[in-house]
């Protein structure tokens, strides 16, 4: 019943108040407009509010699912476009929603690819906000998508084939969860030591040892042996959900199904991947998950996600239609001149719109759902320079993507890595973007690799990675925090196959060895793939070794692969991107049966960390430092010939610091420079020592004999430390000194 303004005078006078007044004014029912703001889902009022972008739909209708393997929705709810929308924002109120329950949309507007439109009603579409998506044991994309044999071109039919049984569904969560004071730990770049590492295939092998494996859980429980290590912060391969069943192929040699193991190709930006969790998928990812940030947090550990914003799984034009091409194919993606096609600039089919102000303000939402409901400290960005293109694929001068994550409130103090270049040529490591950005230095890891094979010329270069990469980094006013220094990731060999194969071996992979970068700057040193020879044994450790030892001496930040510390191998597969199973899965024998070399980098974390001239911000001044040959003299840095390099970096609060490569296959006998503070040189480490002597615990350093000289072995490197006045006990000291997590 309304009321005019007389009798809503009179209600006031006589004191019945609000509930009086607002009789007949206040939308009533179990379903009601709703608000176009926040996108997504939010609890309101007893119900639920939900919120979906479509510029060009023409109707948009509400489903809501009792279970996942529905193939019938509980409950259809209309969208009135005159009611039900503001602007390009469809939205409507639902009383009485609890979290678990399961929806997702159907829209419908002009199927017309001439003009960019792939409206399909027939759909079930993910909400582009879903912050948990049922998990299908076969999520078979071929049959969610359906196909008209009949067509001449599959991709100018309206496919009208129902795909609610082979979809998963969003799920409603609640944000609730006892963070018990949590927050995130904003370590300082100078205190990081990234370690890269793949959720299930971490604790997957039988030999991990752990009740919950190949889960967010699993990895709570390998916390303590991270904190043994030294590392400080986890960078997870990518955890927004996937489809790890969308490869239709198979292993030439096994038969067995092949995955998406390592999930590059997201289905939901905002949604923890449901495979990962012990618990469930029915929401129940998203506590687990916030229980493995809790746990890390408590244990000192940041978490970083190594995100994908440059494209998702829909592919090209003819890949499934699940979510964002659906609700408007147009805005989301940059489409090629004949709007029919995908322009991709990644490698996968089609390419996000990144340029685009609704796209942006979607990857900014989502940065900021993770980083405020689920706690994570960083983000790496997967081939970041598709960020900076606009809808033409020109590389923007000031992209406003790339600016608006750096400058953003509210990610302000989160680490922002960029992997900078993309598949269509960019590459942009050392001029990605000034300020904030991080970069993965891909030059540090090929100028590493090719000094330590011998390649001729790399003397300048490799001494360029060890200062920090001022060559790269300085123009853009950032110093060696902005180099995330690595010889191995995910993407490549692991740190032993770098040693034992000098081809890339990916016939498992099912596309004839075609996969995979042939550029990997490795060598076998007499044998392709296992031997039982000592000799070739002998040289491969040393090697592994060196390309360690280099990378915690050097300034930047330095990230290692996980299971590198233990020689865990692909068996020469480089890309084992489909691989999910013991090729991939780190296997935890390899710990013990190769204790001496994970003793040998857990050493090197903590002496790393005792050595504030090694984790410094800014680049070695010329006067501060010096570089010699193995005489003692001024390297000739154009010698194609020199393979011998070394750096004297007086200390400071901490004992002076000698480091000596020979890359050579035959010893050299180097010349020493004196300690800048009169102190004695004691041998730290030397790689071609047999442990426990190839690296020695603080304070327990061999004095030289020979103060003057020191006799490298071919193919290794050597730390030295000179206390001041030649005192032992600055070194002894430095156990002391030790952080601890």
């Amino acid at each position: 019943m309304m009321h005019d303004a007389a009798e809503a005078a009179e209600i006031v006078r006589n004191g019945s108040g609000y509930r009086a007044y607002a009789e007949g004014l206040l939308e009533t029912g179990s379903v009601r407009r709703g608000l176009p703001k926040p996108l997504g889902v939010e609890f309101r009022d007893g119900g639920v509010n939900f919120a979906v972008f479509s510029r060009h739909a023409t109707q948009v209708w509400l489903e809501l699912y009792a279970h996942p393997e529905d193939s019938e929705p509980s409950e259809v709810i209309g969208l009135n476009p005159h009611m039900n929308r503001t602007g390009d924002i469809w939205h409507v109120w639902v009383d009485g929603l609890q979290p678990g329950q399961l929806y997702g949309y159907r829209v419908d507007g002009p199927y017309d690819p001439d003009r960019g439109h792939r409206f399909n009603p027939y759909r079930l579409l993910i909400d582009p906000y879903a912050t948990a998506v049922t998990h299908l044991d076969s999520w078979d994309f071929e049959k969610a998508q359906g196909s008209d044999p009949s067509a001449a071109e599959e991709d100018a039919v309206l496919w009208k084939q129902e795909n609610v049984e082979y979809t998963p569904k969003c799920v409603i969560t609640d944000t609730g969860f006892d963070w018990q004071h949590d927050e995130r730990l904003q370590h300082d770049w100078s205190e990081t030591i990234i370690y890269e590492m793949h959720v299930r295939g971490f604790t997957k092998h039988p030999s991990a040892g752990v009740e919950h494996a190949g889960t967010y859980r699993g990895l709570i429980e390998k916390i303590p042996y991270l904190l043994w290590l030294g590392v400080t912060a986890v960078e997870l391969m990518p955890v927004q959900e996937f489809n790890e069943f969308e490869i239709p192929r198979t292993n030439p040699e096994t038969g067995e199904p092949l995955r998406n193991y390592w999930g590059y190709n997201p289905t939901a930006f905002m949604a923890p991947n449901g495979f990962y969790a012990a618990a469930g998928s029915h929401g129940q990812q998203v506590l687990e998950f916030k229980q493995m940030v809790q746990a890390f947090h408590a244990a000192g550990i940041e978490v970083l996600l190594d995100v994908v914003f440059n494209h998702t799984a829909e592919g090209d034009k003819h890949g499934p239609t699940f979510s964002w091409r659906g609700f408007d194919n147009l805005v989301y993606y940059v489409l090629d001149d004949d709007l029919r096609s995908y322009r991709d600039f990644t490698g996968t089919g089609n390419t996000i719109k990144a340029d685009h102000p609704v796209v942006r303000d979607m990857i900014l939402d989502a940065l900021r759902y993770w980083v405020v409901e689920m706690h994570v400290d960083g983000f790496r960005f997967d081939l970041a320079s598709v960020l900076g293109r606009d809808q033409d694929g020109h590389i923007l001068a000031d992209p406003p993507l790339i600016e608006r994550i750096a400058e953003d409130p509210v990610l302000r103090d989160v680490k922002i890595i960029a992997e900078a270049w993309d598949a269509a040529g960019a590459y942009q490591v050392g001029s990605f973007a000034p300020g904030r950005w991080a970069e993965w230095n891909g030059r540090y890891r090929d100028d590493v690799r090719r000094f330590w094979r011998g390649d001729p010329g790399m003397r300048a270069d490799f001494a360029s990675r060890l200062a920090g990469s001022s060559d790269l980094f300085a123009l853009s006013g950032r110093g060696p925090d902005a180099s995330i220094n690595y010889v191995t990731s995910h993407d490549g060999f692991t740190l032993n196959d770098l040693v034992s194969y000098e081809r890339k071996h990916n016939e498992m992979n099912g596309e004839n060895n075609r996969d995979g970068t042939d550029a990997n700057y490795s060598a076998n040193y007499g044998l392709e793939g296992p031997t039982d020879d000592p000799s070739i044994e002998a040289v491969r450790l040393k090697q592994i070794k060196n390309f360690l030892l280099t990378l915690f001496v050097s300034r930047g930040v330095p990230m290692l692969l996980a299971g590198d510390e233990m020689r865990r191998t692909q068996q020469g597969n480089n890309n084992a991107y489909c691989q999910d199973n013991e090729i991939s899965w780190i296997n935890w024998a390899l710990g013990t049966e190769n204790a001496d070399l994970v003793q040998f980098v857990q050493e090197l974390i903590r002496f790393r960390k005792n050595r504030p001239t090694l984790c410094a911000d800014t680049y070695y001044r010329p006067d501060e430092v010096q570089w010699f040959n193995c005489r003692c003299q001024t390297p000739d840095w154009d010698d194609p010939d020199g393979r011998c390099l070394g750096l004297l970096v007086p200390g400071t609060d901490t004992s002076d610091l000698l480091l000596l490569f020979n890359a050579e296959t035959e010893a050299h006998r180097f010349t020493l420079p004196p300690a800048p503070q009169g102190g004695d040189w004691f041998r730290k480490a030397d790689t071609s020592h047999e442990a426990p002597g190839d690296i020695l615990e603080a304070g327990s350093e061999t004095r030289l004999d020979d103060q003057e000289h020191y006799a490298m072995a071919p193919r290794s490197s050597v730390i030295l430390v000179a206390p001041a006045q030649g005192s032992e006990e600055d070194l002894k000291q430095e156990t002391s000194h030790t952080p601890t997590n």
